[in-house]
């Protein structure tokens, strides 16, 4: 499936509403919110009738093309699904398309309003009664989201060998393509591959939950967003990820997003069902995210170094690949 233009994405739409609800609406307000190479998010407005029972305001997620390291649309629907029978905050499902509505992997889903700008949910008056109330809405949500049957949802059972083992793996190899040396990421992972910690339990892991893929309102957090690196593995590698330094966003104090701290996190997971947790055991999937970001950082910038998207955002990663390199001295118990 190519790429194709907003008035063919509209014609598509309303061709699809009309083989699955039996009605063709008018598309109006037509954006793309992403701008990503390979994955797309579109968000538009129906005139849907009272009857229909649709929302006014809809999002299509969509990929032209196959998309490596993501869920396919289709299983992220199915997750999404779940979560939201679970009681997790996430937009609800409205369509699933197939191969004849023409629009490629595909799905329709509510669009929730809110801010997901995390400089704007860290300092904006408007979200000052929310700030405090985050860190123990994380963890209500996480434990309902680490609660979740994971056997029906199409992904992957990890091996007999530690969920982490293969992550490790991958972004070693990842760093060693490079031809360039990073020693603080290479005494990050030689960390990681020895002090891996036992594993409780496995969980269905969201496996990007941080500040900025949240939506926020006066009230606190809305929804949760970008559910397409979700996986089964360890349920504190979520809890490890958003505690990475650079998910605060500048408001370094609060270790939990910029806007919280952890001991509220780990005392609101355990009061929702979840299993105690203790900010130490935290800390292994702190420095395992840091490193992950930091590889991610690499492969930002040499997409951009070498002329595959020529971008100067990917470029600016590549730019603070020293700041997770200092994050990960500073968190290694070395």
């Amino acid at each position: 499936m190519s790429r194709l233009s907003p008035e063919e994405i509209t014609a598509r739409l309303e061709a699809a509403f009309d083989r699955h609800f039996g009605f063709k609406p008018t598309i109006a307000n037509l954006r793309r919110l992403t701008g990503g190479a390979s994955r797309e998010t579109w968000s538009f407005d129906i005139d849907a009738d009272a009857d229909s029972g649709l929302p006014g305001g809809l999002i299509l997620r969509r990929d032209p093309g196959k998309t490596p390291l993501a869920l396919e649309r289709s299983t992220e629907a199915g997750l999404l699904s779940a979560a939201y029978d679970a009681g997790v905050p996430v937009p609800q499902i409205v369509c699933k398309l197939d191969d004849d509505d023409g629009l490629g992997p595909a799905f329709i889903m509510e669009r929730i309003e809110g801010e997901t700008i995390p400089r704007k949910i860290l300092r904006d008056a408007e979200y000052a009664e929310a700030r405090p109330k985050m860190s123990a809405q994380c963890g209500e949500i996480l434990a309902k989201i680490h609660a979740i049957n994971f056997e029906d949802l199409g992904l992957p059972a990890p091996g007999d060998a530690h969920p982490v083992d293969d992550q490790i793996k991958q972004y070693r190899q990842l760093l060693d393509g490079f031809g360039e040396p990073h020693p603080a990421f290479e005494l990050g992972l030689k960390y990681l591959e020895e002090s891996k910690p036992p594993l409780a339990r496995l969980a269905l892991v969201h496996g990007d939950f941080r500040n900025g893929n949240l939506i926020v309102g006066p009230d606190g957090i809305r929804s949760v967003l970008d559910w397409e690196l979700a996986h089964i593995g360890d349920p504190l590698e979520d809890f490890g990820w958003l505690c990475v330094r650079s998910w605060r966003f500048g408001e370094d104090s609060n270790e939990v997003g910029g806007f919280g701290h952890l001991e509220d996190l780990c005392e609101a997971y355990e009061a929702a069902g979840g299993d105690s947790v203790s900010p130490e055991s935290v800390r292994f999937w702190e420095i395992f995210g840091t490193v992950k970001w930091g590889v991610i950082c690499i492969v930002q910038a040499f997409t951009h170094l070498n002329g595959l998207t020529r971008s100067v955002e990917l470029a600016t990663l590549g730019r603070r690949v020293c700041e997770m390199e200092y994050d990960v001295m500073r968190l290694l118990p070395w």
